[in-house]
């Protein structure tokens, strides 16, 4: 039987330099790819699904202006994201950034548009004086965007098995009475050009008094006060948007103010 044999110090020495070497070198890899991982461009996620996941950088002002076309109500006529569908007498908005300028898109969004002489049809408000400039400008930037989906930016939902006055005051919203009657139908909205300079509210004596019946509410909200340009503010024509069954959740929610 042989006896041991001894590996000389300097073997060892190399041995053990080497062994340092390797681990040294797998920890420079290993952190190489986790600063890579970690350097990654960070994205919005936009318009996602559990079963296929897609993320985009969103631009600032198209995602303002996803949230201004909820606001605003533009998808309840629109319909969702702009492909139409609520009434035949809306065009769809996927495609119209194609075929009219900024300018263009501007001036009807001031003005409004449609047929101001028949309560049955819808009419677009003038928006001039509610909507601001720089609004209208983040608008048009998500329409000429082609109108992506962008978290969050969706009209409120509208609760069921509340009540009538608890639906109508989600309408409330949805539909955008809020943005010119104010919180509450408390008013104060400035129509500067019109004969009381300002959008009335939609609560208190003079309101009930005008409009003492649920018809006489209805009618007014099918109808509109459409004036037809700018800078006088002009409610739109509902007729044919709102189905009867939420204009009654409107005008049970209204009755409850005060």
């Amino acid at each position: 039987m042989q006896g041991k044999r001894e590996i000389p110090d300097a073997v060892l020495e190399a041995v053990i330099v080497l062994i340092a070497l390797g681990i040294a070198f797998a920890a420079a890899i290993a952190g190489w790819a986790v600063g890579r991982g970690h350097k990654q461009t960070v994205t919005v996620t936009v318009g996602t699904t559990a079963a296929s996941p897609t993320s985009t950088v969103v631009d600032p002002r198209v995602a303002a202006g996803a949230h201004d076309f909820a606001t605003f109500a533009c998808a309840q006529c629109h319909g969702d994201h702009g492909r139409g569908g609520v009434s035949p007498d809306v065009p769809a908005l996927t495609t119209v950034a194609a075929s009219l300028t900024p300018a263009q898109l501007r001036t009807i969004i001031d003005h409004g548009l449609g047929e101001s002489a028949n309560p049955q049809k819808p009419y677009m408000p003038v928006w001039r004086g509610v909507v601001s400039q720089h609004q209208v400008s983040d608008l048009i930037a998500y329409l000429r965007a082609g109108l992506p989906a962008v978290p969050t930016a969706e009209p409120v939902t509208v609760p069921t098995n509340q009540g009538a006055a608890v639906a109508g005051a989600a309408l409330y919203v949805r539909y955008g009475c809020i943005n010119c009657h104010g919180p509450n139908g408390l008013g104060g909205v400035p129509n500067p050009q019109s004969p009381d300079k300002t959008i009335p509210p939609l609560s208190g004596a003079a309101f009930r008094s005008q409009f003492n019946t649920d018809q006489k509410i209805i009618d007014v909200i099918r109808s509109g006060s459409v004036i037809g340009k700018a800078p006088i503010v002009s409610m739109p024509h509902w007729g044919g948007i709102i189905p009867p069954a939420q204009l009654a959740a409107l005008v049970a929610y209204l009755k409850t103010l005060s």
